[in-house]
């Protein structure tokens, strides 16, 4: 066999060799290179906005020539309540009906500037020394408006007072006593005033003789 012949038969024995090489190196290098680089991770969206929040509440203003309630009737001619000590208390018109005396008490004002009354008195019955109150004190008649009065200096205010006559009651309830005065708390006053006043009550304090109602302009108690 001739040198070429030779060489002829160990190329055709490589060559699927290196044929197969060649293969695997091209796969290879194609995997690699044709796989995508990986993107960057996305980006989240913005957080939302946050909710607009309410605008403050407006405050109206009182339309014009509206007022706010002042609890008097007359601010202007308002003055702080009248103090026990400068008033004077008074008897008004008695009259009697139907087993009931209804007496008027007055109230003057004795000191130097206006004040005022509003409301119910806080009235009973007194006798004995030193004085003390008898029985129950005054229910407040129902159904009355506790208007405000001014009292000028040597300004007059009243209130009525329905006294129920003892003898009306069995002796055995009542526990009849004479009395002297009236005892008489003027609205929102801690300290009171004696009237003289003669009369009879129960000291059973269950039993209620005395009703009262509010105080008015003027010495006629609303009658």
């Amino acid at each position: 066999m001739n040198s070429t012949s030779a060489r002829t038969r160990r190329w055709l024995t490589f060559a699927p060799a290196l044929a197969g090489l060649a293969l695997a190196a091209g796969c290879s290098a194609s995997s690699t290179s044709s796989a995508p680089a990986s993107s960057p991770p996305s980006t989240s969206a913005p957080a939302s906005t946050p909710a607009a929040t309410s605008a403050p509440a407006t405050t109206t203003a009182p339309a014009a020539g509206s007022s706010t309630p002042s609890g008097t009737a007359n601010p202007a001619a308002a003055g702080p309540g009248c103090a026990s000590q400068d008033l004077r208390a008074g008897t008004g018109t008695g009259e009697g009906a139907a087993g009931s005396v209804y007496q008027v008490i007055t109230f003057t004002n004795t000191g130097t500037t206006p004040c005022t009354l509003q409301g119910y008195p806080g009235v009973s019955l007194a006798g004995g020394s030193p004085l003390a109150q008898v029985g129950a004190a005054a229910d407040r008649q129902s159904g009355e408006k506790a208007a405000v009065v001014t009292l000028q200096p040597q300004g007059v205010a009243s209130a009525t007072l329905r006294i129920v006559e003892a003898q009306n009651f069995p002796a055995s309830k009542c526990d009849a006593t004479p009395t002297t005065s009236i005892k008489i708390y003027p609205p929102n006053q801690t300290a009171p005033i004696y009237l003289s006043y003669h009369s009879t009550g129960c000291t059973d304090p269950g039993t209620h003789l005395l009703t009262i109602g509010t105080v008015v302009a003027g010495s006629g108690g609303g009658q």
